[in-house]
Formats: structure tokens, sequence, C-alpha cells
């Protein structure tokens, strides 16, 4: 089988860290190598963003 796809995709992901400000450390030395704390609070931005689009697509029903 395949690798198992990620939930977020790659233009989100580079986004989010160039938000939360390791995009360089990504580009240059790959995801490995991001702290975990970095990794944690793009996935907390991650999941806010995606509770905001819930919301709003809620609104517009």
């Amino acid at each position: 089988m395949g690798r198992r796809r990620g939930i977020m995709s790659e233009s989100l992901k580079y986004e989010l860290a160039k938000e939360l400000g390791f995009y360089d450390t990504v580009v240059n030395e790959g995801w490995g190598s991001i702290r975990a704390r970095d990794a944690g609070n793009m996935t907390k931005r991650a999941i806010e963003i995606a509770q905001q689009q819930l919301a709003l697509n809620n609104q517009n029903h």
C-alpha cells in the first residue's frame, strides 16, 4: 500500500510554517527538523482554521 496521506495539504503546511516562523528551517532541513512544539503549534493552528471554516460554512446554510 502507498503511504497514508496526511490530512493537511502540502501548501497548507507551508503556509502555517511561514505564519509560525519556521518555514526557513523546513526548506533548509526538512519537516523532520522542526521542534515538537512547532509541530504542535502547526496542528493547533490548522484545527483553528478548520473550525473557522466550518463555522463560516454553517452560517451560510
